[in-house]
């Protein structure tokens, strides 16, 4: 049986961060979704198919990821997938402490289960709200951002 997982996010953006958890989580599953949340309520400064895009260019000839949308609870859009996993990452105990609490209630829902990855050190400050506020003022993101380009063009 195919070991499945998804790693769920806004992605805005997808940070080199989130690209080190999966590539770390490709040497423990068979496939990666990487699963785009939709919040109409949400304000995103990049448009969908913009960081559709730019994930799709970070992982170009990847066999083992698939991107897609979702618009409805991360662990019924699991189920739909097929995916028996969540990945998560965490960079501190604020991570932790948001993040444990969503990984229990989902599994006392389904049996899907959260594994939890620490990204590189060299990658604990990027946070995709600070890279935003940074982008919006003017600062330069690409530091922080794998193929930028894809996602501003």
């Amino acid at each position: 049986m195919k070991k499945k997982a998804c790693f769920p996010g806004s992605f805005d953006p997808f940070t080199k961060g989130h690209e080190d958890i999966i590539r770390k989580g490709l040497g423990l599953f068979d496939e990666i979704v990487i699963a785009v949340g939709v919040n109409s309520n949400k304000n995103y400064l990049f448009p969908l198919e913009k960081r559709l895009r730019h994930i799709e260019s970070c992982f170009k000839g990847e066999q083992k990821i698939r991107v897609i949308t979702y618009e409805k609870l991360t662990v019924e859009m699991c189920k739909d997938e097929g995916c028996s996993y969540i990945l998560r990452g965490l960079r501190d105990v604020k991570d932790f402490n948001y993040e444990v609490p969503i990984a229990l209630m989902n599994r006392s829902m389904t049996e899907i289960e959260t594994v939890f990855l620490i990204p590189d050190t060299s990658l604990f400050a990027i946070n995709a709200t600070i890279i935003r506020e940074i982008y919006k003022n003017g600062g330069k993101i690409d530091k922080y951002v794998t193929n930028f380009d894809q996602l501003v063009n």
